[in-house]
């Protein structure tokens, strides 16, 4: 007979299972909902870099060619703000 065979009939826990059977509570650490969502305020972009531009267009979904004049990047971003909140 194995020794896994002994340890089946006589009911002997191993130390790795000893609380198996003791259970945890465990903190929620979920985010806010999201039925609650945030609406930051829309950023400065006349006080923005051309670089700045860029980053933040990326963070709402859009890729801006910085070889294009500061105007022309703000007025991209604006659009798409605008297409998104018809969405």
């Amino acid at each position: 007979m194995t020794r896994f065979t002994e340890l089946l009939k006589t009911g002997e826990v191993h130390s790795a299972y000893e609380n198996v059977t003791s259970t945890t509570s465990v903190s929620d650490t979920a985010p806010a909902s999201v039925e609650d969502p945030v609406n930051p305020p829309k950023p400065d972009f006349s006080s923005m870099s051309k670089l700045e531009l860029e980053s933040f267009g990326r963070t709402i979904g859009i890729e801006l060619d910085r070889r294009l004049t500061k105007n022309k990047l703000i007025k991209q971003l604006q659009e798409h703000i605008e297409y998104m909140e018809t969405m």
